[in-house]
């Protein structure tokens, strides 16, 4: 069935018209080689996704609630722990046009007076990639890049999902609807999919008690990136490293991270850390990555001095007023990853505190996990899907569980201004090298690589942890083989007749 015919309906609640989808659905009896995936959300997890669909030659669409796609936020960095993918993708060397190599991170009283750092080489040479940092924006642009335009729907707004054996269907705010075989909720930490799906679960008793709890919200942060800078102003642009420095407020609960970037830039965060009841009273105001600024916070950081010279008040001024954005810092992990025809990724699973660099790396590898065991499916089937699905979280949750709390904790010994928190702070950044590396290494040691592609060359001096194969992409490639040796040998043979003949 080719997407311009009408689609099979699939058991559609009364009043919704079917035919409003523009996307090839299958019919319910049909049992389809390949699924068609309905992709929710158009960032950094969802792109990704409809990009390894893209690779492995699954049928996808990415629905995107957003009439223009528009990435707020500050820098973004990638590890070593998801840069094996990127050069599966041969993406490493468009990420190296817009990047700065981390090499440490460094810590500062408010008077500028030197705390500490964590040395970032040791990491690299164990790993064999250095950690990159750069702008949200040209990394969102370079995975956008990558999928074609026509597999993606703006402007559409999930009102509800509906799913059974049969298959899956979202119904948008402009009344349309889609339809497809795997649906995924890569929407964010308000992720529509997951609300509409843990209320469906809910009303039928099996929704856990964990994921009808709210998310635990611990900071509000101001996040912005300046337009091209002085570098006479700030020589510290002139140089090829990002330098990461925050600065800690002295007698309140605030502070600042400054991050250099390619193109004379600077991205800034500020920081705000709240207790409970605090939190609870922003929970119910939660605009997200909102573009709107918060000029009371701006107003009460301006002041605060920064490592690289000036004030902070400087870089928000350089600031255009729509690239500030006020970012409320939720963590929480779920236990419910999918049901039924349903999958969730990112931050719509698993939302973490940036301070451990892990959401958007998370993400991906979220995406490629799920895309892996898709990739399996050889056969659409409702059990197919099922075990496709349960193998996704079986390889993921522990994972996601151990970046979660490593957020939790970078972000008490990096920002938290608690007597505690300082003390394990003074402690942390001057720990010897070797200790400050040895407990990164059970990060770095994950990396899941794309099944379905050749794999990168080992570059680590350390144990990897060892990944689940791809049993379908092990029998094409033998398959192949076999065809190539079989082609070598006609041509052999065809190759000795001629030479026969002409001989006579």
């Amino acid at each position: 069935m080719s997407i311009e015919e009408d689609p099979a309906t699939i058991d559609a609640p009364a009043g919704i018209s079917t035919k409003s989808a523009k996307i090839r659905v299958p019919d319910a009896k049909t049992v389809l080689k390949k699924p068609v995936v309905l992709i929710v959300g158009a960032g950094i997890g969802g792109l990704t996704t409809a990009m390894l669909c893209e690779k492995a030659g699954i049928e996808y669409f990415v629905f995107e609630r957003a009439a223009k796609v528009k990435p707020l936020g500050a820098a973004l960095s990638v590890s070593p722990n998801i840069l094996p993918i990127l050069e599966q993708l041969g993406m490493i060397d468009d990420i190296k046009k817009f990047s700065l190599p981390l090499t440490s991170l460094d810590m500062y009283e408010e008077n500028l007076k030197y705390i500490g750092a964590i040395d970032g080489k040791p990491y690299r040479d164990l790993t064999g990639y250095p950690t990159f940092l750069f702008a949200r924006a040209e990394f969102h642009n370079l995975l956008l890049s990558k999928v074609p335009a026509e597999k993606i729907f703006m402007n559409k707004k999930i009102i509800s999902i509906q799913q059974n054996t049969n298959g899956a269907m979202i119904r948008c705010a402009d009344n349309t609807n889609y339809h497809g075989d795997i649906l995924v909720g890569a929407d964010g930490a308000y992720s529509a999919v997951r609300q509409d799906l843990y209320r469906q679960l809910d009303e039928q008793g099996l929704l856990p008690k964990v994921d009808k709890e709210e998310m635990n919200m611990v900071y509000l942060c101001m996040v912005g990136t300046t337009k091209p800078l002085d570098s006479q102003k700030y020589p510290v642009l002139e140089d090829d490293r990002c330098h990461f420095s925050t600065v800690l407020a002295k007698g309140k609960p605030c502070s600042s991270t400054t991050i250099t970037l390619p193109d004379k830039r600077i991205a800034w965060v500020t920081w705000l850390q709240m207790n409970k009841e605090e939190s609870k009273e922003m929970m119910f105001r939660n605009t997200g990555w909102g573009s709107e600024a918060n000029e009371h916070f701006i107003n009460e950081v301006r002041d605060f001095p920064i490592k690289h010279g000036g004030i902070l008040g400087d870089l928000i001024d350089a600031t255009p007023n729509d690239m500030i954005s006020k970012v409320y810092i939720e963590e929480k992990l779920h236990e419910t990853w999918h049901y039924c025809r349903t999958a969730l990724i990112g931050d719509a699973v698993h939302k973490m505190q940036p301070s451990s660099g892990q959401g958007a790396v998370s993400a991906m590898q979220d995406a490629v996990v799920l895309v892996n065991c898709i990739y399996e499916i050889e056969n659409v089937t409702y059990d197919n899907i099922q075990a496709a699905f349960a193998d996704y979280r079986s390889q993921r949750y522990e994972h996601a569980a151990f970046q979660v709390n490593l957020g939790t904790t970078l972000a008490k010994v990096m920002f938290g201004q608690r007597w505690s928190e300082r003390v394990a702070r003074k402690i942390v950044y001057n720990l010897p090298k070797w200790a400050q590396t040895k407990s990164h290494m059970k990060m770095a040691t994950y990396r899941p690589l794309i099944t379905f592609l050749p794999p990168p060359p080992n570059k680590a001096a350390i144990k990897l942890l060892p990944q689940k194969p791809s049993k379908r992409y092990a029998r094409e490639q033998a398959a192949r083989v076999k065809e190539e040796t079989k082609a070598k040998d006609e041509a052999a043979k065809v190759e000795a007749a001629s030479n026969v003949l002409t001989v006579v």
